[in-house]
């Protein structure tokens, strides 16, 4: 009885010795064949491929050189940007009435948001002022003149969005004075977004290792003037010494539907002289700009290729919450895309069409009716330049240089 009982516990004994030892040979045998299942995942099978057999002719490992081939790529495509332009910016104003939407973030729709995200600079033209001061400088009691005043708030909503640079070179910027400029700035700066078009300034902003340098001009004194031609070319040369990209923000043209073509004079509007957009983007390439994005006439204007470089004359109103008008073309809107190398050359570029409803919130169009006024503009306002696009919005460019 009492070896039975010995037996049986001996016998117990061993059975669980066992199932311990096949517990560790099964752990081990599956521990053993993940390791060799995950270095067969990271080990690229071109170069398991290329190392089985004998490469004439090569003094090191092949696998060695596709790395370093790999690394290359990698720095190929830091030598360039994605720049992402929009045009006149108004987000509601508070002043002299109230026209703001209940919740900020219906300004601007998922759909706008996914393509603005993408971009490695994101630039808008910002038409208000974030600021809580009370006195405007604008006497709005006149006709035709307009302030705007937008919540400080709002800055984090832009930055949210993707805006990397705002010009203020504008008639709207002064809206409430110094004290309204200085609290926009301000804002915008505690958010990380900087400012473009103070007097005598060069913007050095560094993406994907490049240097860009961006000037922002408009027809007034107090900022770069798009009439002092001499001054303009002495900054933007000074601007190609210490960056690898110059991009110009011109705020010029007259505004509204009557506005739509561009042409190679002086143009007025209510008697003010908005500078002749041609002669001072073209002047701006001659000397070093990379690339010219106009703003200010309310309505996208055509487009050329001078020099090889992409000139866009207006990009129209981009978000005008119950302030801009949205009627006829005042509605057609855009998101310019381009790729710029790191020695500013031009490599592809598109138009994503938007289109303004009622208040003025942008949404991505549909029906591709921005591209179809550029392509119509561009035929008639630049017929012999080397920049077309195509109904869906790519811009093609022609091996031509003007």
């Amino acid at each position: 009885m009492t070896t039975n009982h010995h037996l049986k516990k001996i016998l117990s004994f061993s059975f669980i010795i066992f199932c311990f030892c096949t517990g560790i040979g099964i752990g081990i045998f599956i521990r053993f064949g993940r390791i060799q299942t995950l270095e067969a995942a990271t080990t690229s099978p071109v170069l398991n491929q290329i190392n089985s057999s004998d490469t004439p002719g090569s003094t090191e490992p092949v696998s060695s050189s596709l790395q370093k081939q790999l690394i290359i790529d990698q720095q190929i495509n830091t030598q360039n940007i994605t720049i992402q332009a929009v045009g006149d910016i108004i987000p509601g104003t508070n002043y002299p009435n109230y026209r703001l939407p209940r919740n900020k973030n219906q300004l601007f729709p998922q759909s706008v948001r996914r393509y603005l995200q993408r971009a490695d600079l994101l630039f808008g033209n910002f038409e208000s002022t974030l600021t809580k001061h009370r006195y405007s400088s604008k006497d709005i009691s006149r006709g035709q003149v307009f302030a705007f005043r937008s919540p400080p708030a709002y800055a984090k909503l832009f930055k949210d969005v993707g805006f990397d640079v705002f010009n203020i070179a504008n008639n709207h910027a002064l809206d409430f004075g110094m004290v309204g400029l200085k609290d926009t700035v301000n804002h915008l700066k505690s958010v990380g977004i900087e400012t473009v078009g103070h007097k005598n300034q060069i913007l050095i902003v560094e993406v994907n290792n490049l240097k860009v340098a961006m000037l922002g001009f408009a027809p007034y004194e107090f900022y770069n003037s798009i009439h002092d031609l001499e001054a303009a070319e002495k900054l933007v040369k000074a601007a190609k010494q210490k960056a690898d990209i110059v991009i110009v923000s011109m705020h010029a043209g007259a505004e509204g539907t009557g506005a739509l073509r561009v042409r190679n004079q002086t143009e007025f509007f209510y008697g003010e002289n908005r500078g002749n957009s041609i002669k001072f983007a073209r002047q701006m390439i001659d000397v070093g700009a990379d690339i010219v994005l106009g703003h200010g006439p309310h309505v996208p204007r055509a487009m050329e290729i001078y020099k090889d470089k992409l000139i866009a004359y207006s990009l129209g109103n981009f978000l005008g919450y119950k302030t801009l008008s949205t009627r006829a073309q005042t509605g057609y809107s855009m998101i310019l895309e381009t790729k710029i190398n790191r020695e500013g050359k031009l490599l592809g570029a598109k138009i994503i069409p938007v289109h303004l409803n009622s208040q003025g919130i942008p949404y991505i169009d549909q029906n591709f009716r921005t591209v179809g006024l550029l392509r119509y503009l561009i035929n008639k306002d630049f017929p012999q330049t080397p920049v077309k696009i195509d109904k869906k919005g790519a811009i093609v460019l022609a091996n031509a240089e003007r």
